[in-house]
């Protein structure tokens, strides 16, 4: 079965994706998205960017999840293995899991493709959505657009963890806003340049005065700290979380509050990135136009692992896009000289630009279907969690590879 966007887009679909950075295990994955995909090896990477993806048509039906999603039930002779997203975060669902049943993804990439559940393909400024799953309603939150919160099972799941530890540390908190995830399908979210791949969620605050129903700037006077902080350190401790954007000024009044409250301060020091080192970022970064809400970013190590292995089928059986790359004209070259240099064909670029005609436009961009896929440089691979020095919890993590998303947060 093909995706449903993939039968309603222009051209056979070129027109559709934003896919020049599109396996997340590739080095494309690790690279902004005004770069060329490493895997071409091409030179005068600035006349290239990667192609945002086309907006989809209005949101379909999606089954939404009631607490923690379970995978889909399979038929034996080709089933994908049943990889809670809880089972998952804690090492007895290892990505290794996956790759044991590699053969059987690959079977119902070709005829099944609802089978394989959501896939999160490509990175979060470049990417698509496959069997996303609707952010349920529920009595610790509210949503504030149901046709923008889309995501994976494990995102979904990491929500509802983050947001019921609140509750178990703090009753009767009030309910915290759920802003954009992603669309069903994916892809360029409105004004957003991530949130393209089911990772992204943005977040409310708590304050004092009880339930927000929207998104509001964080002052020190309403704001309500402890529960604040109690979500962030579940978000740290509880979840596969890889980024949280947040303005510095709400960080400081974070940091403050966490230390007060008795939390190691070298612990804070590295999830907060003030250990002082070159590659000191932290888990929790500064991002303007932030004061009102985290914008959290996860690892899907079920989710992104089996979109990596069945990418290529998936672009062969005709139910993704194939790549491409926005190539900017330099004055002087021909349809010719890109067909020659990407090693597509001159009918390809003209049908996946609606050109009638022959001639380029030095200064504009367009965009390049390519003919193979980037190269798979293997599994994803987690980072630990930030567990409180407390903790002694064992939880399986590999230093990262391929997991270097540029860190941009809209």
């Amino acid at each position: 079965m093909k995706a449903s966007w993939a039968r309603r887009a222009p051209f056979g679909g070129l027109m559709l994706a934003a896919i020049s950075l599109l396996l997340p295990g590739s080095r494309a994955f690790a690279r902004n998205d005004a770069d060329i995909l490493p895997s071409l090896e091409l030179e005068a990477a600035a006349d290239i960017e990667a192609v945002p993806r086309a907006q989809a048509a209005s949101p379909g039906p999606a089954s939404a999840v009631q607490g923690s999603a379970a995978q889909p039930d399979l038929p034996p002779e080709a089933s994908a293995p049943a990889v809670s997203p809880a089972a998952a975060s804690e090492g007895t669902g290892p990505v290794s899991a996956v790759t044991d049943n590699r053969e059987a993804l690959l079977t119902l990439a070709r005829g099944d493709l609802e089978a394989l559940g959501p896939l999160s393909l490509g990175s979060p400024i470049a990417g698509l959505l496959v069997n996303a799953i609707a952010m349920p309603e529920g009595g610790l939150w509210r949503i504030r657009d149901a046709a923008e919160t889309y995501g994976t099972a494990e995102t979904i799941d990491f929500i509802i963890t983050a947001v019921t530890a609140v509750e178990a540390r703090h009753p009767g908190s009030p309910r915290l806003v759920i802003g954009d995830i992603s669309r069903p399908d994916g892809g360029r979210l409105n004004r957003h340049r991530s949130h393209q791949a089911g990772r992204d969620v943005d977040l409310g605050f708590y304050y004092l005065h009880g339930e927000c129903g929207e998104f509001k700037v964080a002052r020190k006077g309403d704001l309500d700290l402890p529960r604040t902080w109690a979500l962030v350190q579940a978000l740290l401790t509880e979840t596969d979380v890889e980024r949280i954007f947040v303005d510095r000024g709400v960080q400081g009044l974070l940091y403050a509050h966490a230390l007060q409250d008795g939390e190691d301060r070298d612990w804070l020091d590295d999830v907060f990135g003030r250990l002082g080192g070159e590659d000191d970022k932290g888990v929790i970064q500064h991002e303007k136009k932030h004061k009102n809400h985290l914008h959290v970013r996860f690892f899907n190590r079920v989710a992104q692992e089996r979109a990596r292995i069945v990418y290529p089928t998936l672009v062969e059986t005709g139910s993704v896009p194939p790549p491409m790359v926005k190539h900017r004209v330099r004055r002087g070259e021909t349809l010719g000289h890109l067909a020659a240099r990407y090693g597509t064909s001159v009918a390809a670029i003209r049908a996946a630009n609606a050109l009638r005609g022959s001639r380029l436009r030095a200064g504009r961009g367009y965009l390049i279907p390519i003919r193979r896929v980037p190269t798979d440089d293997g599994p994803i691979v987690i980072p630990p969690r930030r567990l409180l020095p407390t903790a002694t919890k064992a939880v399986d993590s590999t230093p990262a590879s391929g997991s270097a998303d540029p860190v941009v947060a809209h």
